[in-house]
């Protein structure tokens, strides 16, 4: 396992955007990896998840068309594009990648959408 670590979070206005990022690059930039969210009082639910080189991406339903992943194609860096957020997006955002049949995790990053 490796220990992950999220940022880009934030607080933002309904409409705003953020870009969300899961480190260590060293590690991160070379494996697919998922992200998952945890709004308050509910359970962690999956948002969205890309392949290593980035050709392979899926999202879910309430994440399509408002989140969308980039990869800089010269260091293979992979970013969560959240945009046009709504007060449901409000929740910690963690990043997973599952290697081997192992999970690892970060601490998550803090997304606030309120006025």
């Amino acid at each position: 396992q490796v220990q992950l670590a999220e940022s880009g979070g934030g607080w933002v206005q309904p409409g705003g955007s953020l870009r969300l990022s899961c480190g260590p690059s060293e590690f991160t930039n070379g494996v697919g990896i998922s992200w998952y969210r945890q709004p308050p009082g509910r359970a962690r639910e999956w948002v969205a998840s890309i392949g290593s080189t980035g050709g392979v991406i899926s999202y879910a339903s309430f994440a399509q068309g408002r989140f969308s992943f980039s990869r800089d194609e010269a260091t293979g860096a992979k970013y969560l594009h959240l945009r046009n957020l709504e007060t449901s997006a409000t929740a910690m955002y963690y990043c997973n990648v599952r290697r081997y049949g192992e999970d690892s995790w970060g601490p998550g990053t803090q997304v606030t959408v309120s006025l």
